[in-house]
């Protein structure tokens, strides 16, 4: 008989989040080691991410996703150190309001360097672990921006780097689904961050049109999204892969 009480607990499991010292990612941290994994924060930010990693009681690792050396060292040390990873959470990221004419070659590329080339660097480098484990959940945050071109901000190349991410997460699923890693995505819309804060703080006039097109009237919370992670990497989801979970208080229904 199956047991719901339990599906989200993941005692013995070893789960890594990129981005993980703040915002989203220090909130699916959270989720995660409060539900018994443990947890293994990477950021660029070695003093943010140990601060983080004391306050949440985890490990922390230093590291640039969008090197693909010190990505595979990564992988490496953590399976050194635990001897596996169950759960990959891929969260770090960058936001460019820009418009396009205006958007520099060194712009474009640092949009695609971190959101897409980082992310593939960290699915192919966590997703070698997990195959010769034959088991794994890998979660990738991507955005209502890879299925909407938003308004009334201008992000051509940051909505098309999440687009791409939310391909390569079904791309993966398909290779790597009768191997028994499972490969995700959760796609947050208007979320209070560090990245959305200042524009909340000063009521600046693009909230209010954010506002106006989420059925829910408000933007959503951090933990609200690393729920939706806590399902995808646990056995609650043994079902789901390359599927993309959205976390937008409706704005994608109109």
């Amino acid at each position: 008989m199956t047991n719901y009480r339990t599906m989200t607990d993941l005692t013995g499991k070893v789960a890594v989040v990129t981005g993980g010292s703040r915002g989203i990612g220090v909130e699916c941290a959270t989720a995660l080691g409060e539900n018994g994994a443990k947890v293994v924060i990477v950021g660029r930010d070695a003093a943010t991410c140990e601060q983080s990693a004391k306050r949440l009681s985890a490990d922390y690792h230093p590291a640039d996703v969008t090197d693909p050396n010190q990505v595979a060292e990564l992988a490496q040390a953590i399976v050194r150190r635990y001897g596996r990873i169950d759960v990959a959470v891929n969260n770090a990221g960058q936001s460019l309001c820009v418009p396009v004419e205006k958007c520099s070659d060194a712009q474009w590329h640092q949009m695609m360097n971190i959101n897409l080339h980082g992310l593939f660097y960290c699915c192919r480098e966590f997703g070698k672990i997990m195959l010769q484990q034959g088991q794994g959940s890998i979660v990738n945050v991507a955005s209502i921006s890879g299925l909407i071109s938003n308004v009334p901000q201008p992000q051509a190349a940051y909505n098309t780097s999440k687009a791409a991410a939310i391909m390569l997460t079904k791309s993966l699923a398909t290779e790597w689904a009768k191997r028994g890693v499972r490969v995700n995505a959760v796609s947050p819309g208007y979320i209070e961050t560090d990245m959305t804060r200042g524009a909340l703080e000063k009521k600046h006039d693009w909230v209010a049109i954010w506002q106006k097109f989420t059925p829910m009237i408000r933007v959503g919370q951090a933990s609200e999204v690393a729920g939706a992670v806590l399902f995808l990497a646990s056995d609650a989801a043994s079902y789901f892969t390359g599927s993309n979970l959205i976390v937008d208080g409706g704005y994608t229904c109109w």
